[in-house]
């Protein structure tokens, strides 16, 4: 895994490293995943979904995901992205609220095209604004529509075409 320099602000950078997904690191995660997405969906609580989320992350694990962590010069976690290397979904990105903005995002995105070169296939809810122009800029199309099983709230399939 690499390293980058992130600005947070023009004057100030961060180091920013990846690495696999520790199971230590669960809890954190989780805590990190309701606060970014408390933040994008405030309507939804997350908070109430934090077992479904345990649950789910080891299930991704069993079923050959791979998860990797951007953490800060201070060792905390910035954001993580799950990806499957088989199938191509991208299941999870996140990334702390007060890293948003700062290039984590694109760099776990650009992680997660090296673990899957085939392409990504992922789902995001239509009603995150902030998440479809990011993956537009980053070249994904809407291939189809669905609805989150969860929320009942509206998704867009998008796929990015690999590099391989």
């Amino acid at each position: 895994m690499g390293f980058a320099t992130l600005a947070r602000q023009p004057s100030a950078k961060t180091k920013i490293c990846l690495r696999p997904l520790k199971s230590a690191d669960l809890s954190g995660l989780a805590e990190l995943w309701v606060a970014s997405w408390q933040e994008a969906m405030p309507g939804i609580d997350f908070v109430a979904r934090r077992r479904w989320f345990f649950d789910h992350m080891r299930t991704l694990h069993t079923t050959g995901s791979v998860t990797v962590c951007a953490v800060d010069g201070s060792g905390s976690i910035v954001g993580f992205v799950s990806v499957d290397p088989i199938s191509a979904y991208l299941d999870q990105l996140a990334i702390a609220p007060a890293a948003k903005g700062t290039g984590v995002a694109r760099l776990l995105l650009n992680e997660a095209r090296r673990i899957s070169p085939k392409g990504i296939v992922l789902e995001v809810n239509e009603d995150n604004q902030r998440a479809l122009a990011f993956y537009k800029r980053e070249g994904f199309v809407q291939i189809s529509e669905g609805v989150n099983p969860l929320s009942g709230l509206k998704t867009l399939r998008l796929r990015r075409p690999g590099h391989s």
